[in-house]
């Protein structure tokens, strides 16, 4: 299967950018082909500009490719810290111009936009893993969890993909270096249970 995989952290010393490390090793393990894609180093540019608005506009060549690349995928794995209960800014606007009419998703005829969005991608599961210093307690009582919904129920489901699974790293601030190899190795896991050799 293709994977596509995305990191989208500042810091290449980061433990998302272990966590992706240790996806892609274990995907790769399972003879998975994958699209890695770290945002930061590409230096992405997550501004949506007028005139990619439409579903047939000239799209810059970085972006198509990302489209393409997100269109032939079987499998996503997205990283990312959770920043103010929302993905990074770069990830926002990866979301913005990538995951986009035509690509992820499109409105039946007759449909002006007003209705539910069907589904383009070929994509089966979508794995999102995440860091966190917010206690799960703190995130559920008081925050109510929006990545969940934001990945879950704004992005792959409307856009066709059905098997979701995310998980949260946390607190990373006052984790020990025996906790952060223990997540590498369910990093690994999760990996595996999802995109089986």
């Amino acid at each position: 299967m293709k994977i596509c995989v995305i990191l989208a952290h500042p810091d290449t010393e980061s433990f998302n950018a272990a966590i992706a490390g240790a996806a892609v090793e274990a995907l790769k393990a399972n003879g998975h082909e994958v699209v890695f894609h770290d945002l930061y180093r590409e230096k992405f540019d997550p501004l949506l500009y007028q005139n990619e608005f439409t579903q047939e506009a000239a799209l810059p060549e970085d972006i198509r490719l990302h489209c393409d690349h997100i269109a032939a995928a079987d499998g996503i794995v997205i990283i990312h810290p959770n920043w103010w209960g929302q993905p990074p800014a770069i990830l926002k606007g990866w979301v913005d111009r990538v995951i986009r009419p035509g690509v992820a998703y499109c409105f039946d005829e007759g449909d002006s936009g007003e209705g539910v969005p069907r589904g383009l991608l070929k994509a089966h599961t979508a794995v999102i893993l995440n860091t966190s210093n917010t206690s799960a307690e703190r995130e559920e009582n008081v925050f109510g969890d929006p990545l969940e919904r934001i990945w879950k129920n704004c992005i792959f489901d409307l856009c066709g993909v059905k098997t979701f699974y995310r998980k949260m790293f946390r607190t990373i601030v006052n984790s020990t270096a025996q906790q952060r190899e223990q997540w590498l190795r369910e990093t690994a896991q999760i990996i595996d249970d999802c995109f089986p050799a």
